[in-house]
């Protein structure tokens, strides 16, 4: 199970600003590459923050991004634009931004360096394990436990704590290893789907 299976009805939220997006020559290649951009100046912002009310902006932006990495498939599906390019660009932005958005987590204890470092690996791997189903004809894989919106939905809520309660207790530090973990599973169940 993975949050991605309501992905369908958020797009149906968000088809009306889509049809506005297009009319008003908006493009899914703009979307991509400012969502990638806001997500890293996000990122270096959290760095340069002295305050950790600042990892409020963290679970908004996540939001948001999410809307935007629809918002973009919309446009390219649904309005004609989709290309080579586009496709390379939807892939590794997505990478890059989760980079960006979960390196300043690093900063927080009880966490440190070695296990971001760790989360921050296994997602661009599940990612690539999703991507590769579609170079060996079975689809762009997007299973789960843990993809995209799951990691999204688990680091707005460390940002969220952060942000309120101004860090996190010390057993927060065993959810990075069952994070790892999950997203281990993700990449075998990807790996297993794409070879069906």
């Amino acid at each position: 199970m993975s949050i991605y299976r309501l992905k369908s009805g958020f797009q149906n939220l968000l088809r009306p600003l889509v049809g506005r997006l297009a009319r008003s020559g908006v493009t899914a290649n703009q979307v991509t590459v400012a969502a990638a951009a806001i997500s890293v100046a996000l990122g270096l912002l959290l760095f340069a923050a002295a305050s950790p009310a600042w990892f409020l902006l963290v679970p908004l932006w996540l939001f948001l991004r999410m809307a935007l990495n629809a918002v973009d498939g919309m446009l390219a599906r649904e309005h004609g634009q989709a290309s080579r390019l586009g496709g390379y660009l939807n892939e590794i932005a997505d990478v890059v931004s989760d980079a960006a958005l979960y390196a300043p987590f690093a900063l927080v204890a009880p966490f440190g360096a070695g296990w971001i470092g760790a989360v921050i690996f296994l997602s661009a791997l599940t990612e690539f394990a999703g991507v590769l189903g579609a170079t060996h004809g079975n689809g762009r894989r997007y299973d789960g436990p843990m993809g995209k919106s799951d990691r999204a939905a688990v680091f707005g809520a460390l940002g969220a704590w952060v942000g309120v309660a101004g860090g996190l207790p010390d057993w927060a530090f065993w959810l990075l290893p069952l994070l790892c973990a999950a997203m281990a599973w993700t990449v075998v169940n990807r790996v297993t789907a794409g070879l069906r």
